[in-house]
């Protein structure tokens, strides 16, 4: 993995000439948010090597380079999936190669089911920790490069990041929540008992990516920041049926909200 990794990085560097300090991913609805950062470079997925296709709607596939509340920051528009077949191995590489690249911070975003019967469609939700109901992406050969075999998991959601991100939010009138995130396989949407159960269990929203990416961006030493937009609901007796177009519109009406938090929140960052 390690010299794919490389090999990965090294086209990267030399096709985007760029040194990002930050790398954001976007999630379901939200790569409009590119609109707002200032580009230098892009690249297509399908033109770097080794690199997995995302092949989820509402995910054009290509990394970005320019800035964003005036620092250096590359972005994901367009994540990978457990349920597109790509092995967890693939699904977090592009973490190991932003490690690689020099990012000291990464921020998250998803949409996602809000499972909090105080929750309301659109809403925001900072994420202070998660469910993992997928494989884990740490199982197979471990490699000492790039990180702990077993690493803790406790504060994998940056407590600092978090503070901040609330007080902006304050001072910006922006209404946020504060949840767990719980991440499963899909495709499938959630049935209502499988809705209740995930509330029982400790959840505030569900969805179906982010987790893998926290637990290796953790592993590699990466304060991470990460916020759902509350796309549905899975609260008994509020649960419709739901499309990927209505989540796409909810995310996309939410994303100005989300986009003053991450940009402000990066202004503060050394």
């Amino acid at each position: 993995m390690l010299e794919t990794i490389k090999e990965t990085v090294s086209f990267i560097k030399n096709k985007a000439n760029f040194e990002p300090e930050i790398a954001i991913i976007l999630g379901t609805g939200l790569g409009s948010v590119v609109d707002d950062i200032k580009i230098e470079s892009e690249i297509k997925y399908t033109d770097i090597p080794n690199f997995p296709v995302s092949t989820a709607p509402g995910h054009k596939g290509k990394l970005i380079f320019g800035y964003l509340g005036g620092k250096k920051v590359m972005a994901l528009q367009g994540r990978f999936h457990y349920y597109e077949g790509h092995s967890m191995e693939k699904l977090t590489f592009p973490i190991r190669v932003m490690k690689f690249l020099g990012i000291k911070y990464l921020f998250i975003s998803n949409a996602s089911g809000g499972v909090n019967p105080d929750f309301e469609i659109g809403d925001l939700m900072i994420i202070n920790d998660h469910i993992n109901q997928m494989p884990n992406p740490l199982i197979g050969k471990h490699y000492d490069e790039l990180g702990d075999r077993f690493p803790d998991m406790s504060q994998a959601y940056n407590k600092s990041l978090i503070t901040k991100a609330e007080e902006i939010a304050r001072a910006e009138n922006i209404k946020v929540q504060k949840g767990c995130y719980v991440g499963v396989t899909g495709p499938t949407l959630e049935t209502p008992k499988e809705y209740s159960y995930f509330r029982i269990i400790g959840g505030d929203a569900v969805g179906m990516s982010t987790v893998p990416e926290v637990i290796v961006a953790h592993q590699m030493g990466i304060p991470c920041f990460a916020i759902s937009i509350i796309t549905d609901l899975g609260v008994p007796g509020r649960i419709v049926e739901v499309s990927v177009e209505d989540v796409q519109k909810a995310a996309s009406e939410a994303a100005p909200r989300m986009v003053t938090i991450m940009e402000k929140l990066i202004e503060t960052l050394d």
